[in-house]
């Protein structure tokens, strides 16, 4: 709330021209008042960083996602699938009409087009993943092991088209990848937010491609920030997996082994952990705010893998890379830094 104030002196004096009357002396020229409302934006406070207790959550990372095979334990599952914003927001950006501001629908409607699904052949087979466009002209921000190791890359837009693209640049240390498409103009921009105002309860959307299942939409709300999650960069991990079926798929997790071993390179990044449901397929794809601004590129899941296998679905514990460390990184993805 505003107040329009006049510089001293602009104020009429009631009392001019009115007779003296020296036991009753006229009072003082009025003073303006500060406002009392809140403002429209309140500042946020900022939030006490609480020690993090938690083991570290810890999965492996194959070049292409295979069936993952053997073992009842629990355990991260890279969402790469096989074969085929209204509460608080973290920026002052509306991407959302006004009428739809704070709906699921117009988080989906608004942000979809910007979404793809990511096809990457390699020796060793093929997988699904999902990006997020960040240029008209096609490039496009994904995990780095969606397309890790691939001999070619297919990409397929919200309208159906279908695009060859190249790895410009990896950085397995983020598990970031940039891509881009060939011969592409015109495409829908993600808008990309600001991480560092997220907090745990915010309303949050995550679109992607589960299973190949392109453009598929689901909600939540962030459960938690700052989450060590632990994955495999070891590529011939990978191609063992692969190899095999998947029935070798390494983990950790609560300082245990389960079906292998993680290798001897790893890399620990932190991540926003969200109930929005994710699934093999959603790695690469985007974490939304109710107002439509993309804060976390979705990665990794804590999944029940009954029979080893991705098929095991979402628990609930979804976990993406902050949108902040993504854009830190942009200039070394764009360099063609292959890491």
């Amino acid at each position: 709330m505003t107040e329009s104030f006049r510089r001293s002196g602009e104020y009429d004096n009631p009392y001019q021209g009115a007779p003296v009357n020296p036991e009753w002396p006229p009072p003082p020229a009025h003073q303006p008042t500060a406002p009392t409302a809140l403002l429209a934006e309140p500042v946020a406070r900022p939030r006490a960083r609480r020690p993090r207790g938690p083991v570290a959550l810890i999965a492996a990372v194959a070049i292409v996602a295979a069936a993952i095979g053997g073992g009842t334990a629990y355990g991260i599952q890279e969402l790469t699938g096989n074969d085929t914003v209204a509460a608080a927001s973290s920026t002052s950006t509306n991407v959302i009409p006004s009428s739809q501001k704070g709906t699921v629908s117009g988080v989906a409607k608004a942000v979809s087009p910007s979404i793809v699904e990511i096809n990457a052949q390699s020796n060793a087979g093929s997988s699904t993943g999902s990006g997020v466009i960040i240029t008209s002209d096609g490039e496009i921000v994904t995990n780095n092991h969606v397309v890790s190791g691939a001999s070619s890359v297919k990409v397929t837009t919200s309208d159906g088209k279908e695009y060859t693209a190249e790895v410009v640049g990896t950085d397995s240390s983020k598990d970031l990848a940039l891509i881009k498409l060939q011969n592409a103009s015109g495409l829908t921009v993600a808008t990309l937010g600001d991480s560092s105002g997220v907090q745990v309860g915010d309303e949050v959307v995550a679109i992607g491609s589960p299973e190949g299942l392109t453009g598929t939409v689901t909600s939540g709300i962030v459960s938690a920030l700052n989450r060590d999650v632990t994955v495999s960069t070891d590529e011939s991990q990978g191609q063992q997996q692969q190899q095999q079926g998947g029935g070798g798929w390494p983990f950790e997790f609560g300082g245990q082994q389960f079906n292998g071993d993680t290798g001897s390179s790893t890399t620990t990044y932190k991540a926003i952990q969200t109930d929005a449901s994710l699934n093999p397929g959603n790695s690469g794809g985007a974490l939304i705010d109710m107002n439509g601004n993309i804060i976390g590129i979705n990665s990794a899941m804590y999944s029940a893998a009954g029979s080893g296998s991705s098929d095991a679905g979402s628990v609930g514990l979804g976990f993406a890379i902050p949108i902040n460390t993504v854009k830190s990184d942009l200039a070394k993805l764009r360099s063609g830094s292959q890491s």
